[in-house]
């Protein structure tokens, strides 16, 4: 991707003009959108679960429900191709999308909310499904706003659109972390003393704010694009596609769930230990992927789908990647990927269990994590993509790296000294600093690996492989706590990102990256 010259950069004052421009003023409500549903599957979540009596281990495997996010890039060459029956000639395709994967978020958040985690053995289940759901439908979402970001406006304005974007996203996200926290603990739920009608009003409440990315979206308007060189298909190779989508999906489950008692087996006999049964819950899960790519293949090689349509809808991304890349190089970027965001990531799983463990109530985590934690973020990626631009991408993206793996010893110090608020307000800062300044760079990194031909599906790909790893890691996090303790914890969290910087020094020795931090496209630095 090419950066737009400094010449051709607006001024501060037309700049500030532009940031009243309607799309750009959206894009701040469709962030909004966005960034309500991932912390009522992560810590919002986990401290409903916690206060219902669930044991920690089996808290942070609900972090698993998010893992959507990390397979987005599988369907979102079909959400770039298919039509929503009667909405889209309504809305149009991007506004479509948008408005049934709104509505199912809201539909999975009210799921949620009429499930008691307390009541029996089953509603667990049931929930892990509503998150499931919800995870599936806020990634949708990503993948719609993405492709409506990139197609609404010239490059110009992207930039003023992700910044709107992303505090908006932000904003979003304190509304489902320190305004749930707050309204759980004003309807009377506290640790030690659960109430299930006040979680059940909370997200009740949570659902209702997707109406603001409900009515945004039917208030904007549909991008036009140029789809003159673009391949169409009949609508029975349409429907093809999808069902083939839906069979590997299904196989993907069938085997993942079918195989789960011989792993099982195989932990029990291994002795339990962290380490092995998280090698043997990769191998399960490989393996089910493996099986569903398989059966996947089969099909397209019997003729189930039109053989084009489905290189050109999968493929085709991937093997433009590789082909300017090469391959040693595209496997070394695909692994620092990966790996980059891995400390911060599993440390973020089972953070507020931390916190309360220590003693700390809902409403300072709120206030500490949710509100301060957020503007620091801010501030951190505003610092990130300043230095950035100043010094390059790759050094900051080296800093990044660094300062993740040591940012995780303070949380050593904070959990020998307890309950102290300023100890917390110390590790909580530091921590979205460093997070916001690393973010800031690996968004330009990943936007400056991005081809114009495959924006939408390739960022897709880049995005969902950034957290695979580490969610699936996360998941574990509460049998590391319980077999190293916290300050172990923090130890191993630092240390797991130790080989992070080797892989920057590597692909910086690959590339050679403009300084320019932030790349006219789709993404800016935040």
């Amino acid at each position: 991707m090419t950066s737009i010259d400094k010449a051709t950069r607006p001024g501060l004052t037309q700049s500030v003009h532009e940031l009243l421009n309607p799309r750009v003023i959206a894009m701040f409500f469709l962030g909004f959108s966005a960034g309500i549903p991932l912390l009522l599957i992560f810590s919002s979540l986990s401290l409903w679960l916690r206060e219902a009596g669930v044991e920690r281990h089996a808290v942070t495997f609900f972090s698993w429900a998010a893992l959507a996010f990390s397979f987005k890039f599988i369907w979102a060459p079909l959400i770039d191709r298919l039509p929503v029956p009667l909405l889209t000639r309504w809305l149009g395709r991007r506004r479509a999308w948008l408005l049934v994967a709104q509505i199912s978020i809201m539909a999975a958040i009210l799921l949620m909310a009429h499930i008691d985690p307390a009541s029996n053995a089953s509603s667990l289940t049931r929930m892990a499904l509503a998150a499931v759901l919800l995870g599936f439908s806020a990634a949708t979402q990503d993948i719609v706003i993405d492709a409506y970001r990139i197609e609404s406006a010239a490059p110009r304005l992207q930039a003023l659109m992700s910044s709107t974007y992303i505090a908006g996203y932000r904003i979003g996200m304190v509304v489902a972390g320190a305004g749930a926290l707050y309204l759980a603990a004003w309807f009377g739920s506290e640790a030690g003393a659960y109430n299930y009608a006040a979680w059940r009003i909370t997200y009740i409440i949570m659902a209702a704010t997707m109406l603001v990315g409900v009515i945004t979206t039917l208030t904007i308007r549909e991008p036009v694009t140029d789809r003159a060189g673009e391949q169409f298909y009949a609508a029975s190779d349409y429907l093809r596609l999808v069902a083939i989508f839906a069979m590997t999906a299904a196989t993907f489950a069938l085997v993942f769930f079918y195989v789960e008692a011989f792993f099982s087996g195989l932990k029990q006999i291994a002795g339990g230990a962290v380490l092995t049964n998280f090698l043997l819950e990769v191998l399960h899960f490989v393996l089910a992927a493996g099986i569903a790519v398989l059966v996947g293949w089969l099909l397209v090689i019997m003729g189930a789908i039109n053989r084009r349509m489905a290189r050109d809808t999968w493929l085709e991304p991937a093997l433009d990647f590789f082909r300017r890349y090469g391959l040693k190089t595209a496997l070394l970027l695909l692994a620092l990927i990966g790996l980059y965001r891995i400390s911060d990531i599993v440390l973020g799983v089972i953070s507020n269990v931390f916190y309360q463990d220590l003693g700390f109530t809902k409403s300072e985590i709120a206030t500490a994590v949710k509100t301060f934690g957020v503007f620091v973020s801010i501030a951190g990626g505003l610092l990130g993509g300043l230095l950035a631009t100043r010094y390059g991408v790759m050094r900051i993206l080296m800093l990044g790296a660094i300062l993740s793996s040591a940012a995780q010893l303070i949380f050593i110090a904070l959990a020998h000294a307890g309950a102290n608020l300023v100890m917390l307000y110390i590790a909580v800062g530091a921590d979205n600093l460093v997070a916001g300044l690393a973010s800031a760079a690996f968004i330009a990194f990943l936007s400056s690996l991005t081809s114009v031909s495959f924006t939408a599906v390739q960022y897709a790909i880049f995005s969902s492989l950034m957290t695979l790893l580490p969610k699936l890691l996360g998941g574990y996090s509460g049998s590391v706590v319980d077999g190293l303790g916290y300050p172990g914890f923090f130890v191993f969290t630092s240390l797991i990102g130790v080989p992070v910087i080797g892989l920057v020094w590597l692909a910086g020795r690959r590339l050679r990256l403009a300084s320019q931090a932030t790349p006219s496209g789709h993404t800016a630095t935040i």
